[in-house]
């Protein structure tokens, strides 16, 4: 299984590093629009494999954040469960204490 990994990343690597190749070309990433640049006239020249990776990166951040507050609820609700859990564990040790027997129920049965 960790060769499998391993040949993804290294595929994964070629297919970037043929991406970057191929688009070497400059580009002009811009802020606005031309017709709105006079209110916030602010660009860049990147090469074109930048623009793609840094889109891709974007892309992830923002599916990661979006994840993780759909995701919130959950593990909301999976805290209080557990919270609860515990808090019935403390209560059958203490009912077991008060009926004087510390033994397991299914052997208690059995004697």
């Amino acid at each position: 299984m960790r060769y499998l990994r391993y040949s993804f990343y290294v595929v994964l690597m070629l297919v970037l590093i043929l991406l970057a190749l191929a688009n070497r070309e400059m580009v002009t990433l811009a802020v606005l629009p031309e017709q709105l640049s006079g209110l916030f006239p602010v660009s860049v020249r990147l090469p074109l494999f930048v623009v793609i990776l840094l889109s891709m990166m974007a892309g992830l951040l923002v599916g990661y954040v979006l994840e993780y507050f759909r995701e919130h609820k959950l593990r909301r609700e999976a805290a209080a469960k557990k919270r609860e859990a515990a808090s019935l564990a403390r209560e059958v040790d203490a009912l077991k204490k008060q009926a004087g027997t510390e033994e397991d129920d299914v052997l208690a049965l059995l004697n």
